[in-house]
C-alpha cells in the first residue's frame, strides 16, 4: 500500500505493528508447497479456526469460525495443526526487534504491539523509515510480513495498520485524520465491538461522521457516560493515551518476561567461526545489559542457529547458578555453538537467550573455592553506567566497537 504523506516524529510518533495472518504465516513459512494454496490453522474435527492465510480469507474463512464451515467455504484448503511453541518463539523474537528500536513497546498480543518512537528518530530516522526498517528486519529474520500504521494516537495507528494490510505502511497525520475517519463504518473504530456497533446503528449512526455530529449528551444517554465520552474521543481521532511499556501478559516495564534474548541476521551468510563468535558476544552483551537494567539473573542460556536454507536449531544449557555476567553467558553460548558442530555450513542468523529469570536480590552467589574472580560483574556495571550516560557507541568489547558502528549503519539502511 502506498503510504500517506510522511509525518514528523512530533506529529506521528506512534506505530502499531501487526503481523499479517500471523499463525498461518508462521505455520507455512518453511513450506514452499503451501505458499500458493489456501491454508487454515486449527479447525480440525469440531474445533474452530485459529487463523487462515489470505487465500483462504478470500473464500470467506475467518478466525473463530467452526472448522466445518471453513471447509465448506474453502474445500481446497490445507488444514494445519497449530504449533504454539513456534508461535511463541517467533513472537518473542519480533518483540525483541521492537525493543531494539525503542523501550516504549506495549505488547497487545503475540502478533501486535504499539511503539512510541519519538526517542528513536535521531538514531534511526523518521517514523516511516523506522517502520520500513522493522518490516525488512522481521521479514528477513522471521520469514513473515507485517503491516504498520503510523499516527499521533494509538487508536488511529491501530486503524491505519488494519487498512495497510497486507504487508504495507499507512501514515495518518493529524490534519488528515478527520476526513479519513468520517466515512468509515462505526465498527472500524478501535474498541467498538459488535454490541456497541449494533446499538449505534439502531440509533441511525452508521458512520464515524454520524457519531461526531451527534451531541455528546445523546451518546451518553444511550451508551452510558463513560462509553459515550470515549466513543466521541475515538471518533474525533483525539485519543491521547500514552504507550505503556509492557508485555503480552500485562506486566509493567519493571516486570519483564521470564526470558530475555536477542538475535541478529548476518549481512551476508557466513561460515566464518570468528564472525559468528563476535556476533554471539555482541548478543550476550545486549541481553545481559537488559537483564541488569531489570535487576534479573537467569540460569539457562540458549542459542538459536539458522542456516542459509532456513533450517533452525536451538540448544540450551543450565548453569549451576543464576548469572547476569556477560562473559559467563558468552562462554556458555560459545560452548553450545561448538557443540552444534556446524562445520563449514553457512549461517544466516544466530541468537542468544537467557531463560528462567528471577530477581537478582533473591539470589545469593556462593563463591566456589579456587574459582578465579576476574571482576567481570564489576566491569559489566561500569560499562552499563557508561552506556546509560553516553550511548552504545562509547564502550564495549574491543573486538566489537568497529563492528557495532557498521551494524548500526546497516540497520539504518
Amino acid at each position: 500500500m502506498t503510504p500517506g504523506p510522511t509525518g514528523s516524529a512530533a506529529s506521528t510518533p506512534i506505530l502499531h505493528v501487526d503481523m499479517d495472518a500471523f499463525y498461518a504465516s508462521v505455520a507455512t513459512r518453511d513450506r514452499p508447497d503451501l505458499q500458493d494454496v489456501p491454508v487454515i490453522v486449527g479447525g480440525g474435527h469440531r474445533g474452530v479456526v485459529l487463523s487462515a492465510n489470505y487465500l483462504a480469507r478470500g473464500h470467506g474463512v475467518r478466525s473463530g469460525m467452526p472448522g466445518s464451515e471453513a471447509r465448506r467455504l474453502c474445500p481446497r484448503a490445507v488444514t494445519l495443526a497449530p504449533d504454539f511453541a513456534a508461535f511463541s518463539t517467533v513472537s518473542r523474537a519480533v518483540m525483541e526487534t521492537f525493543r531494539r528500536v525503542t523501550p516504549q513497546v506495549e505488547v497487545v498480543s503475540l502478533d501486535e504491539a504499539f511503539l512510541d518512537v519519538r526517542g528513536s528518530v535521531r538514531r534511526l530516522g523518521p517514523p516511516t523509515a523506522i517502520a520500513e526498517q522493522l518490516r525488512s528486519r522481521i521479514h528477513d529474520e522471521q520469514g513473515i510480513t507485517c503491516s504498520v500504521g503510523i499516527a499521533a494516537s494509538l487508536s488511529v495507528a491501530k486503524l491505519a495498520s488494519r487498512r495497510a494490510k497486507p504487508d504495507g505502511v499507512l501514515v495518518l497525520p493529524p490534519d488528515r485524520v478527520a476526513a479519513y475517519l468520517e466515512p468509515l463504518d462505526v465498527g472500524e473504530l478501535y474498541g467498538v465491538g459488535a454490541s456497541t456497533r449494533a446499538t449505534l446503528r439502531g440509533l441511525g449512526l452508521e458512520t464515524v461522521g454520524d457519531v461526531v455530529r451527534t451531541p455528546l449528551a445523546v451518546l451518553q444517554h444511550h451508551l452510558g457516560p463513560g462509553l459515550g465520552a470515549q466513543l466521541r474521543v475515538l471518533a474525533s481521532g483525539a485519543d491521547r493515551r500514552e504507550v505503556v511499556a509492557r508485555n503480552a501478559a500485562g506486566f509493567g516495564v519493571g516486570e519483564p518476561d521470564r526470558s530475555m534474548g536477542a538475535q541478529e541476521t548476518f549481512g551476508r551468510d557466513s561460515a566464518d567461526r570468528g564472525v559468528v563468535l563476535r556476533q554471539l558476544l555482541r548478543l550476550a552483551a545486549r541481553v545481559t545489559h537488559r537483564m541488569r537494567a531489570a535487576d534479573k539473573v537467569g540460569r539457562t542460556v540458549a542459542i538459536t542457529v539458522r542456516y542459509a536454507d532456513f533450517r533452525t536449531i536451538t540448544r540450551s544449557r543450565t548453569l549451576p547458578e543464576p548469572t547476569d555476567v556477560t562473559q559467563e553467558v558468552y562462554r556458555t553460548a560459545v560452548g553450545l555453538f561448538d557443540a552444534v558442530g556446524v562445520s563449514r555450513e553457512r549461517l544466516r542468523l544466530v541468537g542468544v537467550r537467557v531463560e528462567g529469570l528471577v530477581p537478582r536480590d533473591g539470589v545469593h552467589h556462593q563463591h566456589v573455592l579456587g574459582e578465579p574472580d576476574h571482576g567481570w560483574a564489576d566491569a559489566d556495571r561500569a560499562v552499563d553506567r557508561a552506556l546509560d550516560r553516553f550511548g552504545p557507541a562509547v564502550v564495549g568489547p574491543a573486538s566489537l566497537l568497529c563492528q557495532d558502528q557498521r551494524a548500526r549503519r546497516s540497520f539504518a539502511r
